[in-house]
């Protein structure tokens, strides 16, 4: 199944402007039907035919495409009976008559533009046609020469209304005095002349109207009224006689059918390319390459919506890496980076060509999917993470090797502790499947993980700590802050909100030493004791005073012990470590003397199995048969363990810290 977010990535919008340059029926009807195509060699095709029609258009080169005015109605009706007028058939011959021009223009073009030159091949002209038509209609109307029995019956039209004219002239000599103008009228397509209403009855003659006022009657004089019906018959003639031309004309273009509908849909082809190609113009687009291996690399890139304001991006995913986490500053534009990625590779995809430096290459993929905005629906009283998460599910179900996935603030909206958890799930099961992801997040733990889990990478947003602008610049590599206390303080944010956040964020790095400016609530606040995982203790060995009675806060030390046979912590168990009321992994379980190595935030500690108390299972955490090495180990020493178990490398060696293999 091939699904695209082309709603959330601004893609219709792109269709909308790219009508605008369309100008026949037939090249929007092309633009309206644009979906992105999967196939690479269709899509490499379609961005080979638009950089040709770019190259013409750049030349200054107006390309005579044929106008299809006119012609969609004739099409219609063709196979109908429908007799067309003269405009109809008209229309049919300046349309034949453009597709001869349009074939010579691209015939002359040569190897310039021989992609796009081969749809004129299959134009055909019909000048025999064309030649049949101007016979018959010149000037919208049906020639003398079209038949010789209409040529006889105009003549014989023509000899009538002479006769006519003379007697009528005659009448209105002899009643000069009488008349309400010297005019001749017509009335019911018989000719009158104008009486005055008091002098009507001398004029020997039928009355066939009066005028509004009542003050002029027009008379049929009686010296005419037999040359009048003579007319009439005539000029019936001459409508069946021109009937049966119109019919003829008609059932030449009718044998014709299947070329008109062809030249049409090569019209609309070429509007459709060079509607493209002025597009193109317009957003200094350019043709990329696409990827043999599917990685994605894009150079000096610029979303069609921001070619003024936004800073040229630089992206590389697919590679070494098929997650990218990206972070950094609010307004920061890691959105932005979303939005362009995504919308680029939609546009490539559709053959349009992309405002990106020319060495940019781009993976095709199956599926695009975005998660990115509020998606907040009040209907269904959805919030913003409900209704991420019902998007990520249906992703999930769709996800394969060539899907890309862009998520934008990954599990926001719901508490930090679980988003993180279910950020690292998700984003592992998108890596199984082997999608391309692009995540944009403020979680500090989601930052640690992509250094350290294969398949991942980081990435920041650029920003200026002098002047707390951000510079949009992305750097792959490194994780960004959130200078949320900075920016805070630009914004007026009390002195004394800001120097309490100050120092707290001073003791959490004091803590764990990780200078990040990340933090979690279980690393400022202490847990509460009744938080902590209850305890049983046998009731036989709980400890009792002077009375007898049971002690009311028994020693800790007693507690610990009472509960030492039960207390096994093994590699991967989530503990509480009690000293300092911070979260931990077990690295190594307690030794003989009853110390254990714990990993807490990137710091292993060594600490008494009796500071430890017990939070979750690693059953509980990771899945079966899940890889320790990557929570625990460097991705730089995980791949030279990897090598050194295949064979032997001279001068390899693994640098561990206290508490590491």
């Amino acid at each position: 199944m091939n699904t695209f977010s082309s709603s959330t990535l601004e893609y219709e919008s792109i269709k909308q402007e790219l009508l605008g340059y369309a100008v026949s029926y037939a090249g929007r009807h092309r633009i309206e039907q644009l979906t992105p195509m999967v196939e690479k060699r269709v899509i490499e095709r379609a961005i080979a035919e638009t950089a040709e029609a770019l190259a013409l258009y750049g030349k200054g080169a107006s390309v005579p495409l044929p106008s299809l005015e006119g012609i969609e109605w004739v099409v219609s009706l063709l196979g109908t009976g429908y007799l067309f007028t003269e405009q109809d058939l008209m229309a049919v011959q300046t349309f034949l008559h453009s597709c001869g021009q349009l074939k010579k223009y691209m015939a002359s073009k040569g190897e310039m533009a021989w992609r796009i030159g081969i749809y004129a091949t299959d134009l055909q002209d019909l000048p025999s046609l064309q030649q049949e038509i101007l016979r018959c209609i010149r000037f919208g109307v049906i020639t003398d020469e079209a038949s010789r029995e209409l040529e006889k019956t105009r003549k014989k039209i023509a000899v009538v209304k002479e006769r006519i004219q003379k007697r009528i002239q005659s009448v209105m000599a002899r009643h000069a005095s009488i008349l309400q103008e010297n005019i001749v009228s017509v009335r019911g397509g018989r000719y009158v002349i104008p009486v005055k209403k008091d002098y009507y009855k001398q004029v020997n003659g039928r009355m066939l109207d009066q005028s509004t006022s009542g003050q002029t009657v027009f008379i049929e004089p009686q010296e005419v009224a037999a040359l009048q019906g003579e007319l009439e018959l005539l000029q019936g003639e001459e409508a069946r006689e021109e009937a049966k031309i119109l019919g003829y004309l008609a059932g030449l273009v009718e044998r014709e059918a299947a070329v008109l509908v062809r030249n049409i849909e090569i019209t609309g082809t070429y509007d459709f390319i060079f509607a493209k190609a002025k597009y193109a113009a317009a957003i200094s687009g350019a043709p990329v390459q696409l990827s043999e291996s599917g990685d994605t690399v894009i150079r000096g890139a610029k979303h069609p919506k921001l070619l003024q304001t936004m800073v040229p991006l630089d992206v590389a995913i697919g590679a070494d890496y098929r997650t990218l986490i990206i972070t950094g500053p609010n307004t920061g534009g890691k959105t932005v980076v979303l939005k362009t990625v995504g919308l680029l590779s939609l546009m490539v995809q559709s053959g349009l060509l992309v405002p990106v430096s020319s060495d940019s290459r781009f993976a095709v993929f199956q599926g695009i999917r975005a998660v990115i905005g509020d998606g907040q629906n009040l209907e269904q009283s959805l919030s913003t993470f409900s209704a991420q998460i019902g998007a990520l599910v249906e992703i999930l179900q769709e996800a394969r090797p060539s899907t890309l996935v862009l998520i934008d603030e990954l599990a926001a909206g719901t508490d930090p502790g679980e988003g993180i958890a279910l950020s690292i799930a998700v984003l592992e099961e998108f890596a199984r499947k082997g999608s391309t992801v692009m995540v944009t997040t403020h979680f500090n733990e989601l930052k640690t993980f992509a250094s350290r889990a294969e398949g991942f990478e980081n990435a920041r947003m650029e920003f200026d700590a002098e002047t707390l602008r951000p510079l949009y610049r992305l750097t792959i590599g490194q994780s960004g802050r959130s200078y949320a206390i900075e920016i805070a303080r630009k914004l007026g944010m009390s002195g004394g909100i800001i120097e309490r956040s100050q120092h707290i964020v001073s003791r959490q790095q004091f803590t764990d030493g990780s200078g990040s400016g990340g933090m979690r609530w279980d690393e400022i606040v202490p847990p509460k004791r009744s938080s902590a995982p209850a305890v049983s203790i046998p009731r036989g060995r709980r400890e009792t005073g002077g009375d007898g009675k049971e002690a009311e806060g028994a020693p800790e030390e007693a507690a610990e012990a009472a509960i030492q046979p039960s207390r096994k912590f093994e590699v991967g168990d989530a503990v509480l470590v009690t000293s300092i009321g911070k979260i931990g992994i077990v690295v190594e379980p307690p030794d003989s003397r009853g110390m254990a190595w714990v990993q807490v935030q990137k710091q292993k500690i060594k600490i008494n199995h009796k500071r430890l108390k017990p939070y979750l299972k690693s059953e509980s955490l990771y899945p079966e048969d899940y890889d320790l090495d990557i929570v625990f180990d460097s991705k730089e020493n995980r791949k030279k363990r990897k090598l050194m178990s295949k064979r032997h490398v001279e001068g390899m060696v693994i640098v561990t810290k206290p508490g590491e293999d």
